[in-house]
């Protein structure tokens, strides 16, 4: 089970994110109102997930790139209501993995975090492929 924690001031959007994401199988280990307890919640769970309001990422811009730093393999999902191009190629180029919009619909914010987890992993595959024959050794010599 895919381990996530939810990082969103408004209490309301903690428990209808919190709600989708149990109902939909995720494990959800902590939430938090800050940035701060966000990320004592990363050090103490070490989460797959991490589902981030966009006021707290505005907050403070280098909370993306601390989880991408100590957290490589965590994906990171920008929550907001409004998301214009701008702010989903600076999201991007930050390393955000995916965004979720509210108001939540269940079946999106699932799918959204589902496509996600599926492209990463044939990320992965595809890599180790590559990497694959070089690693093997050599049938003939």
């Amino acid at each position: 089970m895919l381990k996530a924690v939810i990082i969103d001031s408004s209490a309301v959007a903690r428990g209808l994110l919190n709600t989708v994401l149990t109902d939909g199988g995720y494990d959800v280990v902590g939430q938090a109102h800050t940035c701060a307890n966000g990320m004592a919640l990363l050090i103490k769970y070490q989460p797959h997930i991490v589902c981030i309001a966009r006021e707290q990422m505005e907050s403070g811009e280098d909370v993306v790139r601390e989880i991408k730093t100590n957290w490589p393999k965590t994906l990171i999902f920008m929550v907001s209501s409004e998301f214009d191009a701008a702010t989903i190629q600076a999201a991007h180029a930050m390393g955000v993995s995916g965004f979720i919009v509210k108001p939540f619909k269940a079946d999106t914010v699932l799918n959204t975090i589902r496509n996600v987890v599926i492209a990463m992993v044939k990320r992965q595959r595809a890599a180790l492929a590559k990497d694959g024959p070089e690693l093997q050794p050599d049938a003939e010599a």
